[in-house]
């Protein structure tokens, strides 16, 4: 059984637990680290929805398929593919982790998970919360890793370039955990229903 830590964790570096990674210290940026960073950022910040099939794959043997949704500001449904009864909404104020077989629900509020960075109406590379702590490049690949001020742990953006796409995201959570999250033909720019965004309340089960 996956844990909701795990799965929000996975997706957005949840903080959970107290043997923490060992964040590493930004390095100064360059003149070309800036340049790119600007065209990632406007890139990132031109998205309005996306659409995307995906493959989740953990060091500590996790795996599951699913489709993400994301509609911004503050909206993004993960939906996972069977056997896995798994769902994560969020809703513009909450994030929503929905356990189908267990017909339980766990809330946390969006604002206060890293989930904020890719939800975000805009995002901002230049600031100190998240904080870009590395840049790598290789043959159509840029990399970038962030941290947050509020999480033992980081995500980094991989981007394929010229044409620039964010093609996955790879964090490491407070455990050390490293899980990546490739995207698959992903779609920018189209319809959503808003009801995607949307987890009916379970009603409470009381005895008889």
């Amino acid at each position: 059984m996956v844990s909701v830590a795990l799965l929000v964790g996975a997706l957005f570096f949840s903080g959970l637990g107290e043997a923490a990674a060992k964040v590493e210290e930004a390095h100064p940026l360059s003149a070309a680290d800036r340049k790119d960073l600007s065209r990632i950022q406007d890139y990132m910040n031109r998205i309005t929805t996306l659409q995307s099939t995906f493959l989740q794959a953990s060091s500590n043997g996790g795996y599951a398929e699913g489709t993400l949704y994301l509609s911004r500001p503050g909206k993004m449904r993960i939906e996972y593919d069977p056997p896995a009864q798994f769902l994560i909404v969020a809703d513009g104020t909450w994030l929503i982790y929905h356990d189908k077989e267990l017909e339980q629900m766990t809330h946390l509020p969006l604002g206060s998970t890293p989930a904020a960075i890719i939800v975000d109406e805009k995002m901002s590379l230049f600031g100190d919360d998240p904080k870009v702590t590395r840049i790598e490049r290789g043959p159509g690949v840029i990399a970038v890793t962030l941290v947050s001020n509020d999480d033992e742990g980081s995500i980094t953006l991989v981007f394929g370039d010229r044409p620039l796409v964010l093609k996955k995201w790879i964090v490491i959570d407070a455990q050390g955990v490293r899980t990546s999250v490739s995207l698959l033909s992903s779609q920018i720019g189209v319809a959503l229903d808003d009801k995607l965004f949307k987890v009916k309340l379970l009603q409470q089960k009381t005895d008889p």
